[in-house]
This record gives structure tokens, sequence and C-alpha cells, in this order.
């Protein structure tokens, strides 16, 4: 099957991959393409998106084995397969942990012990003894996270004694103040506000008797050991402990003069983001703290918002067998993307219908409305993508700047609505760059740092600032459409991405594991600038180089987030090799025999239909507390590295069908100056 593949993106190029003189690599090469192209197609839904499950680790399915029991919807059928999901993700030594291949984690033990409880399990059971004893070592209850144990107060198993203060007087702070709502990370704002409602109403769900869990406590009588002072007199950590007891003592107060009109503002503040968006933030912590915070304002169970909220979660069930899985989200627009610029480098035609299908269900998702990013940045009109089918408050950089140079790649019929949506969409994205250059994810400037400190910002995920990954793919994506190295908004990306590189010459991958795809797209980005013989990225190929696997492919263990010494570690994978070699065919320079071992390894991995095997996480939610499996990251990344070999070994150019220079967008911004 020949699918209509050309070998290069200009039709002009003449050299074709059956011709005569060509290796016998590039033949690999190009029977490797097009079974993987053949493969991606074969997975692009009716509407034209592509969508890969999302997976994540047992917490999820703790966590809703909990939630089924707060709404009395505990179906014992669905419980049980629930159970015995996480039942089969237990490790030998009684824990679980939160990614393939890791130790066992307090908070993931704790939940599934709890969760298990709930299910009928016995505590005299040797998979709940192994885990109690396991949970003893690791610190005991008392080691929990906040929000762990936040949901475990909701239904009396702690007392609220052990949580942080999160009052609803924090939707008064006004956006001026220096500590306000919207200097939290936007993933923390929606877990957050549900939060505060229930920290304001503290609702009491009865909870089985016979699943309390103080057998967990290591020792009772330190159960707020996580409130302990810092011991150096004066930290901000010791100043927001000193406020959370100050705010705790508030709460007893008979008449808190505040507290209803704070209620108001964030009932309204949730009722208004639940329109939009398939759930709160459209993940999983802030949709199911979304339906927590109805019931405690009195919507029942079977009330029409709350029903809607229900069953937008259920969505992310998947039934397989005797067992019940859940997934943090669901990501279309991110795999559509991505698998769009993969098939484009693939060669497949311009106006090939997959393309153009997809290009138009991407055109539709843009997202014109108003969003949480306006706060800081509302000299801006709307232009971005969301990760998920609908998320309206939340476009993002990362997505939006794939998206663009997924429909740069598209011969699209309707030509004037496609440049349209280009340039609102890069307006959008120059829009959002940070002080210091680079770009974060969902907000603009969103990096004060103090409130890492504060007592619910344990869970690593607080703020929203530049990383070099996101940045990356920002400047490849204006690179791509024509940007200088020369032009300002360009030189203080590059700047940022300067300072922000380690000294071996790596960088640091805050949305993929870890070190690897974090020096790849930094290596790939500056390569559309035509810097990559610069001392600096000399230095990432270098370290590229010295991190390759015997067996030609790249791996990288999850642990590298934990001990630096581990960066650039692991068994090779099939997306991380991809990513290796995008960064290898980037530098150019003294990479030959490596781009040809990781090739080959990604070659001689291939399954006979097209796809590739990956067990591993690569991808990351939270560093060093949450991440995800991207199922189709081990086809759509490979196929593109593949591709672009071979596109180069062949001469072959780029095909875009936009360009988008800094001048004549300014022009068509009113000539507002840009960056």
């Amino acid at each position: 099957m020949t699918l209509g593949i050309k070998t290069a993106f200009d039709p002009s190029s003449s050299r074709q991959a059956t011709g005569a003189g060509v290796s016998r690599l590039e033949l690999q090469l190009q029977e490797a393409v097009e079974r993987g192209v053949s493969y991606l197609l074969s997975l692009q839904a009716e509407e034209g998106y592509w969508l890969g499950e999302l997976e994540a680790d047992s917490t999820l399915e703790s966590d809703y084995i909990f939630y089924l029991h707060v709404l009395g919807k505990a179906d014992p059928g669905r419980i049980a397969k629930l159970a015995n999901y996480i039942r089969r993700k237990q490790l030998p030594d009684g824990g679980w942990n939160i990614y393939p291949g890791g130790p066992a984690e307090i908070n993931a033990t704790v939940k599934a012990y709890f969760a298990l409880k709930l299910a009928g399990d016995s505590v005299d059971t040797p998979h709940l003894a192994g885990a109690r004893g396991k949970i003893h070592e690791l610190g005991g209850l008392e080691a929990t996270n906040s929000f762990t144990r936040f949901y475990l107060a909701l239904i009396g198993a702690v007392g609220w004694e052990m949580v942080p203060a999160i009052p609803p007087e924090l939707m008064l702070l006004p956006n001026w103040f220096y500590l306000n709502i919207y200097e939290m990370s936007s993933w923390t704002r929606g877990i957050v506000i549900p939060l505060a409602i229930l920290y304001a109403h503290k609702p009491h769900w009865p909870l089985p008797v016979d699943a309390r869990i103080d057998e967990l406590f290591r020792d009772p009588s330190r159960k707020t050991v996580a409130f302990d002072w810092d011991k150096k007199f004066f930290t901000w950590r010791n100043f927001f402990l000193a406020l959370d007891r100050a705010l705790k003592l508030y709460e007893r107060l008979p008449w808190k003069p505040l507290r209803q009109r704070a209620l108001r503002q964030a009932s309204q503040w949730l009722l208004e983001h639940l329109e939009r968006s398939d759930g709160l933030g459209a993940i999983y912590p802030a949709m199911m703290n979304a339906v927590f915070a109805l019931l405690a304002l009195g919507h029942a169970a079977d009330d029409p918002l709350t029903a809607r909220e229900i069953g937008q979660l259920a969505r992310f069930e998947i039934e397989e067998d005797d067992t019940l899985r859940v997934q943090p989200c669901m990501s279309p627009v991110w795999d559509t993307a991505i698998a769009m610029v993969a098939l484009g480098e693939a060669g497949l035609p311009p106006d090939h219908p997959a393309l153009v299908k997809a290009a138009r269900w991407l055109l539709d998702k843009q997202l014109l409305g108003s969003g949480d990013w306006q706060v800081k940045n509302h000299d801006t009109q709307p232009g971005g993508w969301a990760f998920e089918f609908r998320n309206d408050f939340y476009p993002d950089v990362d997505d939006t700047a794939f998206v663009l140079m997924a429909l740069q790649r598209v011969e699209y019929p309707d030509r004037p609505r496609m440049e349209r949506s280009i340039r609102r969409g890069l307006a959008w994205l120059l829009s959002m760059q940070n002080r210091d250059g680079g770009w974060g994810a969902f907000d603009r400037d969103n990096d004060c740092h103090i409130f890492t400190q504060v007592p619910f910002a344990d869970h690593n995920a607080m703020i929203d600032p530049s990383t070099a990954d996101v940045t990356a793919r920002v400047v490849e994506c204006l690179g791509r459409f024509g940007w200088p190295a020369s032009h300002p908004v360009i030189k203080r990306a590059v700047a940022f991405l300067l300072h922000d590189q380690t000294p071996d010459g790596s960088w640091f991958g805050r949305w993929g594991v870890n070190y690897v795809y974090g020096t790849a797209g930094v290596l790939r980005a500056l390569e559309t600038l035509r810097l990559t013989t610069r001392e600096y990225c000399r230095r990432g190929a270098a370290w590229l180089r010295a991190v390759q696997r015997p067996d030609g492919g790249f791996g990288e263990s999850i642990a590298s987030y934990y001990d630096p010494a581990l960066k650039g570690k692991g068994a090779s994978t099939p997306s991380q090799t991809a990513w290796g070699l995008i960064g290898l065919l980037a530098a150019g320079q003294d990479t030959e025999e490596s781009i040809r071992r990781a090739a080959a390894y990604l070659v001689e991995q291939q399954n006979p239909d097209g796809s590739w095997n990956e067990q591993e996480f690569t991808g990351t939610g939270f560093p060093r507390v949450f991440y995800l499996k991207y199922h189709l990251y081990r086809i759509y990344f490979p196929l593109y590295a593949l591709a672009r070999y071979r596109n180069i070994l062949q001469g072959s150019s780029e095909y875009r069908s936009l360009v988008v220079q800094p001048g004549e967008l300014e022009r068509r911004n009113g000539n507002r100056e840009i960056g």
C-alpha cells in the first residue's frame, strides 16, 4: 500500500524512495514510514480527530470508589471492577506506585488501602496487611499530602485539624494583590476553589464503620506533623503556617463577616466555569471536587447540573473484562495536532482527505470566547486551543503552537478561513510570552514562587512559570512561520532557553520525561532558526549522544525527576528514542552514527502493523507527583522521527501552506507592536 505518500513536501522534488541509487536504509525508512502512516490513519475518528487513551496511576480508581460512595452510586459491580484494577497494581512490597517501575508512594498506597476497605476487603487479608505495613514504613497516614487528607476529612476518616485552611475568603483578594487566585496555576485554581466551598461547609458524608483507617497512623500523637515549623525562624513556609493557624482560629468564630460574600463569589465562579466546558477544567480532580462542591451547596446528585457533571466524569471510565479504570482527562486536540504533523512529515499530500478533515475539526475547536488567561492578558483577542474536546476557559500555549504547525501543513479548501484562524492563533500565542522571555502553559507571568510555600501546595504544581519545552514549541512554531532569530520576541525566548540550560548541556522536560524530551524539543526549535551550530546547541547534542543506549535507543526513567544523576538513564522506549532522534537530526553535526543507530532501533522495534509497543509512562502531569502514559506517543512520535530522517537523507524541503512574517502580522493587528 502506498497511500499516496510522497517523499518530499515540495511537489517539485523529483527524488522518489523507490528510485535508482536509493540506499537500503532509505528503503527501510520508507517501508517503516508507510506502515506507520497506514496504522495512524486507521486510528482517525470519523469526525476527523485522533484520541489515544491517557493512562495514570491507581489513585484515580481509588478516588473514584470514594467518589461513588459519596454520591450514593456505589454499584457493587462497578466497585468490584475498580477494586480488581487497584489490586492488580499492588507491588510485592505491599505498596502502590505512581509510575511503572517506581517505588511505593505514600498517597497512592493510603488511597488504595482506603478504597479497598470501602470495596469490602478485610484488614486481615494479606494484601491489606502488607499495605498497612508499607504505609507505616513510609511515614503513616499523617505523612500524606494535603489533598489526600482533605478527602478523608470530608467523610470523617480524619479530623479537620489535619487539613490546611482553604477559606473561601481567598476569592475576595483583588487581582492586583500579590497573592490572589489568579496567581495560582489554572489547574490548582480549578482544584482549590471547589475545596474552599467544601472547607466552609465541612459536609460530613457517612462513612461505613468498617472503613475507618485509624490503624494507618504511625504515631497517633503526631497527627498534625505536616504543620511542624521549619527549624529556621523566618521562612515563607513558617509565615504561611502561622497564617494557617490564624485562619483556623477564625474558622471557630461564630460570626465571619465576609463568609457569605466569599461563598457567593466562589459559587458564582464555579457555576460560570461549568459552562462552555466538559466539566470544570475538563480534568479529573477539578471535576470531582466540583461535584462535591455542588452537593455541599445543596444540589442533589440527580439535579440536572450535578447530573451533567457526573456524566462528564463518567466519560473517563474505561471498562475492560473484569476491570474498570479511569482517565484523568482526554487529549483529542493534542493527539490530533501531533498526528497531523507526523503525517505531513511522512509525506501525506497536504490536500489528503484525512488531513483536510482533521484541519476542519481543529478549526472548529479554536476558542474565541473569554477565559481565565485574560485576567493577566486582557489586551488580546482570544484565539488559542485547549487540550480537550471542550474546555473554553483554558486554552494552552503548547496545544496552540502544535495546532498552528499542523494547520500550516494542510491545503485547506477554505483558505481565507484557515488564514484568519492561523493569524489569530499566532497573535494569541505571542501575547502569552512571559516577562522572562519564555512561555508557560495556561497563563502569563504565573510565577509567584512564594505561593509554593502555602500548606496546600504540596502537589508541586502551584504555579505555571516559563518552561524550556513549552518555550521551545513556540519558537519552533514561529520559526516555521518564517520568523528570524533576530526578531525581539525570538531573541528574548532564546535568552530564556540559554538561561534554563543545565551545565551538562541538557534541558529539563516539564511536560515530558524528561531531559531527553526537553533537550530534543529545544534543539528542534533552534534548528528552525538556523542556530544549531552555536556552542550551546553543540553541548545539547553532545549530551544526547552521551546518553544514547547501546541498543541505539533512548530511555529515561521518571526517577530522573528525583535524582539528577539518573538523567537520560532508563530502558529504551519508542517515544523517547523518537525524541532523541529528532534532537540529533536537528543538531546535524557529528551525529550521523548516533542518528543511524536510533533510526535502526525504531525500524527494528516496529510491529508489522506499523505500531510500536511501549509500557513506560513518558508524559508528565506534575513532576514528582503525577505522571501520564499517552497511548499515541509510541505511534506518532516514532513515525515523525523516521520520516524526518528519510526526508533529510533525500534532500526534501518542508511544505508550508502559509508563512506569516512578523511585519505582516503586525500590520494585520493594527500596527500594534508584537513582542
